[in-house]
């Protein structure tokens, strides 16, 4: 308690008490009454300044600095303000030296004249003493990082005037004009060695005007011109999406990839629809799928609840109010979304009768739903009971506003379940959207049999990360992740170095944060930490459009992340500055993720975040 609390306590009671007599003989004169009573509802205490501090082990803490409380009635109760903590500190007038690290919760309280109490909470956090804090890592981003073309050549006729060139992570076609023919601009790559296979090409790319493109398999070991296939007139617009070609090859010989962007014109009765001029191609990059063997689906489990009693379960939690009905399809209504929480404080949970999943086995399941709103979230296979600790398979959820959607997926499980539900979480709303209802019918699920194995390559363009010619330089080691990486539906992004800063543009958006997400410190080139000390990472960015993204400082291999901040990356440059609160036992290899995905993040379109720099200092303890 503050100095002569009691004291003034009894002070400001006799002043309310001289007060009230006034007050009473003022009426009474007025109204010649030989009584009067007055009534009225006491006003609770309010505490402020009360916030969580961070202070180093044999620093003096002072736990009333900027603290004060008050009332409607009694005015500044600041002076009554006690404090208490656990683990046990001892106070005097409200300031402790503390020795040993540690977390410790305060607890705050006043009591105002009228005997009502009220608390306000804090937590103190005590690092240990260290050393003055050094430079740990400053990321250099002014030298000239080398790119890989990934075998592919840009082949630019005399009949056109067009140029091309790997630069900001992309293969970039200025194109004023694209010559007399399609293959007068072209992107090309030699010498694929062909299996018994199904290819499939996917082209990520993105135009500043409408324009096509032709995607053709050259058969090289022919005299002849001729081909394995191709894909024509494919629309290339100003958001990037994947151009698709597909083809057979019986084993024999190579293939040369042709994308063929010079002038095109689809129909040959209307001109004016071709190839424009005076525009860029951005090519992100380029996938190649060889698909080998076969599988065959087998049926284990259906239901389209008109004739099955089976049904569907919801969860709702942080506040989310849900329901489910069963009658010709399973209708989950969501009354009202989580106050605090995630997309897990909703689960719909579709059983799949008395089903075992085994660990490493291959699994496929499809069912129909159709959102009253637009919907994100996750749709995962797993426990009933014992939720994402016995997980088999992950994947993300998107619906569109009152159209039928085909939910399906085949994966390897990850883990054995004993009780497998397809579970939906649902617990992030969109904008504007405070309810929702969503239909679900026509589950099934079974077993994929047989040999058939898929090896994808990504040929993308960057100056960093797996598969680039920097992969093993451990002074940047950044990378990115794509959603489309593993063929999702949505996130594309590429990161690349211009005038001393990193740049890492995001051409496509997904909904999940994770399909946008930049890495420092990738599995085989981390991230190492020395034990024994505590860190702070500093941050300067800007983006040419306001975004926000999730930082974390997180171990390799496990998700237990040392910082978890939000950052909300302006037009205007920022620093942004982050320390740990724990030191490690040994040294560990570490990564910092930066994750943008988002409903947000998908509105946005291509968005690119600029960091100027980037500094990780360490404060050793000192023994």
């Amino acid at each position: 308690m503050k100095d002569s609390s009691e004291q003034k306590g009894n002070e400001m009671k006799l002043k309310k008490l001289l007060a009230s007599s006034l007050a009473c003989a003022l009426v009474l004169a007025a109204s010649g009454c030989g009584s009067s009573t007055t009534s009225g509802e006491n006003t609770a205490p309010v505490i402020s300044g009360v916030e969580d501090t961070a202070v180093e082990a044999g620093t003096e803490f002072d736990a009333f600095a900027a603290v004060s409380a008050s009332d409607e009635e009694d005015g500044d109760l600041t002076s009554m303000i006690t404090v208490t903590s656990t683990p046990s500190l001892d106070f005097v007038n409200g300031k402790v030296t503390v020795k040993k690290a540690g977390s410790y919760e305060l607890t705050y309280s006043v009591t105002d004249d009228d005997g009502e109490t009220v608390n306000a909470y804090a937590t103190l956090t005590v690092t240990k003493q260290t050393a003055d804090a050094v430079v740990y890592m400053d990321f250099d981003f002014s030298g000239e990082q080398e790119i890989d073309d990934h075998g592919w050549t840009a082949n630019i006729s005399d009949s056109a005037d067009a140029a091309a060139e790997l630069k900001q992570g992309a293969y970039v076609f200025d194109i004023a004009s694209p010559g007399e023919s399609d293959g007068d601009v072209q992107l090309v790559k030699s010498g694929l060695e062909l299996k018994e296979a199904q290819y499939t090409i996917k082209v990520w790319a993105k135009s500043t005007e409408d324009t096509y493109c032709h995607i053709i398999a050259r058969d090289e070991s022919s005299e002849e011109w001729s081909t394995f296939g191709g894909a024509y007139n494919l629309e290339i617009g100003e958001q990037v999406s994947a151009l698709e070609m597909n083809f057979t090859s019986s084993g024999e010989g190579s293939a040369q990839i042709l994308i063929n962007l010079g002038k095109i014109t689809p129909n040959a009765e209307n001109a004016e629809d071709t190839t424009p001029t005076d525009f860029t191609v951005t090519i992100d990059k380029i996938e190649i799928y060889e698909i080998t063997g076969v599988q065959t689906q087998t049926l284990v489990y259906s239901c389209d609840f008109a004739s099955s009693e089976e049904t569907v379960t919801v969860e709702a939690g942080d506040g989310a109010e849900a329901s489910v009905s069963v009658t010709d399809a399973a209708e989950v209504s969501i009354t009202s979304y989580p106050t605090d929480g995630g997309v897990w404080s909703i689960k719909a949970n579709i059983g799949i009768g008395d089903v075992q999943i085994e660990a490493g086995e291959t699994y496929y399941y499809s069912f129909t739903v159709t959102s009253e709103n637009n919907q994100s979230g996750e749709c995962l296979v797993e426990s009933a009971a014992n939720y994402d600790s016995e997980r088999a398979n992950y994947a993300s959820l998107n619906l569109t506003a009152g159209e039928e959607t085909v939910i399906s997926g085949t994966f390897v499980a990850e883990n054995s379940v004993s009780d497998p539900v397809i579970r939906l979480q649902l617990g992030t709303a969109s904008d504007g959207v405070t309810s929702n209802t969503i239909t679900i019918d026509n589950v099934e699920f079974g077993t994929m049999d047989g040999n058939l194995q898929t090896v994808k390559t990504i040929d993308s363009f960057m100056a960093f990360g797996e598969g680039t010619v920097n992969e093993d330089n451990p002074e940047l080691p950044w990378d990115t992740f794509n959603g489309t990486d593993e063929d999702n539906d949505l996130g594309v992004g590429t990161i690349y170095t211009e005038n001393g800063s990193l740049f890492y543009r995001i051409d496509q958006g997904g909904y999940t944060d994770w399909y946008n997400k930049l890495i420092c410190g990738y599995s085989d080139n981390p991230l190492t930490l020395e034990a024994d000390s505590y860190y702070t990472i500093e941050i300067t960015a800007k983006a040419d459009q306001d975004v926000t993204c999730s930082f974390a400082l997180n171990p390799i291999g496990d998700w237990d992340p040392r910082i978890s901040e939000s950052m909300n990356i302006t037009t205007q440059e920022q620093t942004f500055t982050f320390t740990t609160t724990d030191t490690l036992i040994v040294d560990m290899n570490f990564e910092m993720l930066f994750q943008f995905g988002s409903e947000d993040t998908v509105n946005l379109g291509e968005v690119t975040i600029e960091f100027l720099d980037v500094t990780i200092y360490q404060m050793k303890v000192v023994d």
